[in-house]
């Protein structure tokens, strides 16, 4: 299971609770929680690991692209140079690098857009897990204030001031 199916889990261990009477509160099995809280706690390093790694990826295809995009410069430089003898030829060169030149930029340039598209939506599908887990650590904070308010309701002493205690 990875990280949202704990949380959905968890959401639905919330959301199916026995509610308090009379109070906006739950009660919760404390050791399932707290279970399934570590589940997501161990998950998250490994969701931030394939993170990291898809950046490091994204910067070796930038670069094989730059490495690709220097070799068809180079590969035209050179071509260019060996037909520098006749001007038809030259003029026909330079606009065959220019060409390549252009087309590896606008592949490159396609390329990091590609990357950054992925690297993103990644990023956001982590940073919505990110919001859930928080969501539900809030409301699970919530829950605990919102008990330990009705246990001290329960021990206030509600008795009228005037009245003769009982015996």
């Amino acid at each position: 299971m990875d990280v949202n199916d704990k949380l959905d889990e968890l959401a639905a261990m919330v959301a199916g609770a026995r509610s308090m009477p009379m109070s906006s509160s739950c009660v919760l099995n404390r050791a399932e929680v707290l279970d399934l809280i570590e589940d997501v706690r161990r998950q998250l390093p490994a969701d931030l690991a394939r993170a990291d790694a898809l950046l490091g990826d994204a910067d070796g295809v930038l670069a094989a692209a730059r490495g690709q995009a220097d070799e068809f410069v180079a590969a035209a430089h050179d071509e260019r140079m060996q037909l520098v003898s006749q001007t038809q030829v030259v003029a026909q060169a330079e606009r065959e690098a220019s060409r390549i030149v252009a087309a590896a930029e606008q592949e490159a340039a396609s390329m990091h857009r590609e990357i950054d598209d992925y690297i993103d939506a990644k990023l956001a599908n982590f940073e919505i897990v990110l919001s859930k887990t928080m969501d539900a650590v809030h409301r699970g904070r919530e829950k605990i204030q919102g008990r330990r308010a009705v246990e001290q309701l329960a021990d206030l002493d509600l008795s009228d001031p005037d009245e003769p205690p009982r015996s």
